[in-house]
């Protein structure tokens, strides 16, 4: 089977030397997917901006097509020249069977035009939550949501990461989708957990950055650590965080982290926090808990922390510190929910187990 991921910010996640940049989770999640079905001998390609790599260069198995810079495009008409054009012609060249990409944005509605075009099959994958609300749609631009909500009316297989998205989808779209469940990178060293408490997410106000500052403020004898960088549109909110940052004593920001670094990061710490409003699933969950390492979080989809005690889900700052603190000081307590945490991943996020899902949706539409 044919199969080209289409995920214009890949790079920097599937090839090391292109690694300086922000790194979201649909990106890890798109990369670790494409290998996958490599190693299960599909012959697969993904479609990337450019970013001064070869054409037709592969890695892991997978062949790359680049389209155009990431900045490229004079703002108005942006997704006509060259944004649409070079999109539509490494597609072409691709010749998939099966076309995959993931998250709310213009470039699904550019996808459905190039399918219908060309007589092929794309799948959709939910990265959010918001992309299952055309009320809360992460979409600047009037245009480019009606060009996203076009595409998902048009997709021929749409997956989500939850039950929650799965009934949103349905009730606000009137559209069916199917669960499939993340993949997550295996570690690859062990070290000692010197950083007690550990932040990872791209700077954006959703992400309550300000309240991991806030909770680092309130335990002052435990040491918390912060990785972030900006993204367009948010610069000044980034700066705002690093300056407050280096006035906490026992902080640490790190700022932008290439994902290939980021293994030291998650296995030094013995405690993973997220104070985001909203997510998807985050996939920093995962790298959390298969290095045995607690999640304490506002934002638990489908109650899986809850269920499976692998953390804490908390509704305010204040409980938040306490479970924190309980999960620092109490070694115990702490040993008791890391064990959870591996055993649920061994468990629910073997690589077959997980691919399965995709794997039957693609082999149906073609």
């Amino acid at each position: 089977m044919k199969i080209c991921f289409v995920g214009l910010d890949n790079l920097p996640v599937l090839a090391p030397e292109f690694g300086g940049q922000c790194n979201g989770g649909e990106q890890v999640q798109q990369t670790l997917l494409a290998k996958a079905f490599a190693r299960k001998r599909h012959d697969v390609s993904m479609v990337v901006y450019d970013y001064g790599q070869a054409d037709l260069a592969t890695w892991d198995g997978i062949t790359t097509y680049k389209t155009h810079r990431e900045n490229d495009g004079i703002p108005v008409f942006r997704f006509i020249h060259p944004r649409w054009t070079t999109l539509w012609a490494a597609l072409r060249r691709t010749n998939a069977d099966i076309y995959y990409t993931s998250c709310a944005g213009m470039h699904l509605g550019l996808l459905a035009m190039f399918c219908k075009r060309y007589g092929k099959e794309f799948v959709f994958r939910v990265a959010h939550d918001f992309d299952c609300d055309p009320k809360n749609l992460l979409i600047q631009y009037w245009r480019d949501k009606k060009l996203y909500e076009y595409g998902l009316r048009r997709v021929n297989g749409i997956l989500v990461q939850s039950v929650q998205q799965q009934r949103a989808m349905l009730k606000n779209y009137g559209l069916k989708s199917e669960i499939a469940e993340m993949l997550v990178d295996t570690p690859k060293q062990e070290v000692s957990r010197d950083a007690d408490v550990l932040w990872v997410n791209n700077l954006r106000q959703f992400k309550r950055p300000d309240l991991f500052l806030s909770l680092a403020k309130k335990l002052p004898h435990i040491k918390f650590h912060m990785v972030g960088g900006p993204l367009p549109g948010f610069r000044e909110l980034f700066e705002a965080v690093r300056s407050e940052a280096s006035q906490i004593p026992n902080l640490t920001f790190y700022g932008s982290v290439p994902y290939h670094d980021m293994d030291e990061k998650y296995a030094s710490a013995s405690v993973f926090v997220n104070t985001s409003d909203s997510e998807g699933f985050p996939n920093s969950y995962l790298q959390a808990w298969i290095r045995g390492t607690p999640v304490v979080a506002f934002f638990d989809p489908d109650k899986v922390i809850q269920k499976n005690g692998i953390g804490y889900a908390v509704s305010t700052l204040d409980e938040m510190a306490d479970a924190v603190s309980k999960l620092v000081e109490d070694k115990n307590q702490w040993n008791v929910v890391s064990r959870r945490s591996q055993a649920y991943m061994s468990d629910v996020h073997a690589e077959n187990r997980i691919i399965r899902p995709y794997l039957d949706m693609f082999e149906r539409l073609t």
